[in-house]
């Protein structure tokens, strides 16, 4: 950051200078049954991982303000979509079903999020980079909240019918202990990009789910590779 000001300083470039920082819907902390995030909603963080996303935005803001640095801020809901680490939910599901392993739910499965298809994402930050306006923050949303448990059944619903098994595979599913600062509910309200920049979700919840468990049926070497432990940082994505 600090060479950034420097070059900044200097006015070199400035007018063909935009700096993306890409976030989340985290540092709004949680919502209860009702209601949105907005981009005036103020920054209530429950967790180190959320403070540290909301603290970057901060201190981002504040090169704004400070030095006129040329910054906009995205704030985006639950990605999901080809090449996501095994980790994430949905990887996971996929993963641990046709693997024959359990499939594990925090808590009760009551937990909701809000669903954005990783190229719909990219759209809207392509948007954001593009036409949005130096200073200002976008929430992006995916306009699909569901709880962890719906999830969970529409993956297993899926790959019934995609990979029959000798029983459903939401017979494995488990409730495990709630992991710690588990927010309630997340939801975002995406009208401010969709009026300045009249982006749009194009991909419904539908359509990427099974788009995306397609893709881990058909790229079982990526992840499997991922999983042993081969995988040493290098680019293991499509090469096109």
């Amino acid at each position: 950051m600090e060479a950034t000001r420097n070059y900044l300083g200097k006015g070199s470039g400035l007018e063909d200078f935009r700096f993306l920082h890409v976030s989340t819907d985290e540092v709004y902390g949680s919502l209860g049954e009702t209601g949105y995030f907005t981009e005036e909603t103020p920054y209530d963080p429950r967790s180190p991982y959320s403070s540290s996303k909301a603290s970057s935005d901060h201190l981002v803001r504040a090169y704004f303000h400070t030095y006129n640095f040329p910054m906009v801020i995205s704030n985006c809901s639950n990605n999901y979509g080809a090449n996501q680490f095994p980790e994430k939910l949905i990887p996971t599901i996929i993963i641990n079903a046709i693997s024959g392993n359990s499939i594990p739910i925090y808590g009760s499965g009551a937990n909701v999020r809000d669903w954005l298809f990783v190229s719909d994402h990219v759209e809207a930050l392509l948007c954001v980079l593009g036409r949005g306006k130096p200073g200002r923050t976008y929430n992006i949303g995916g306009d699909s909240e569901y709880t962890n448990l719906e999830i969970v059944l529409k993956s297993c619903k899926i790959l019934d019918h995609l990979v029959p098994s000798e029983q459903p595979y939401s017979k494995q599913i488990i409730f495990v202990e709630d992991r710690p600062g588990h927010d309630f509910r997340y939801s975002m309200d995406s009208k401010k990009i969709s009026d300045e920049l009249e982006w749009k979700i194009k991909t419904t919840f539908e359509e990427g789910l099974e788009k995306t468990i397609q893709w881990y049926l058909d790229n079982r070497n990526w992840w499997e590779r991922v999983l042993s432990g081969a995988y040493r940082l290098e680019r293991i994505g499509d090469e096109s």
